[in-house]
């Protein structure tokens, strides 16, 4: 029974050696980025969602939220996730660029098949700070 719990603990302690997420947090005005970046043995899952509601210089426009997940692949200095649309023969891309304190996104153009209206997963050059 000893030799169970001892090697339970031991399982539990290295896989968090290797294993780790981030969060990330902006608020623009009535938009909210929010995105997960989850890194288990130098393989990253990224999760990105947002939640906008019309700003003053919105005016009329609906609220909206969008989700996109998937693995993403580590490249010199930046964090890329390309998921497919399933209604569309495109891809929406989203490059990420961490920091110490946050992260920056970018989208392709082809994300407008997973973010109508006025929402978008690109943080228009603002940082999303890293929470702790």
């Amino acid at each position: 029974m000893k030799k169970i719990a001892f090697f339970s603990i031991a399982m539990l302690v290295s896989s968090s050696i290797f294993a780790g997420t981030e969060h990330y947090l902006l608020r623009d005005g009535n938009h909210v980025h929010h995105l997960k970046i989850t890194e288990i043995n130098k393989e990253y899952t990224v999760s990105a969602d947002i939640d906008f509601e019309a700003n003053a210089n919105e005016k009329d426009k609906p609220a909206c939220s969008a989700t996109i997940s998937g693995e993403a692949k580590a490249e010199k200095d930046k964090l890329v996730l390309k998921k497919h649309s399933e209604s569309e023969a495109t891809y929406c891309e989203l490059t990420i660029r961490v920091s110490e304190t946050g992260a920056k996104v970018e989208q392709s153009k082809d994300c407008d098949n997973f973010a109508a209206g006025i929402c978008h997963f690109s943080s228009d050059d603002k940082e999303l700070v890293k929470i702790k």
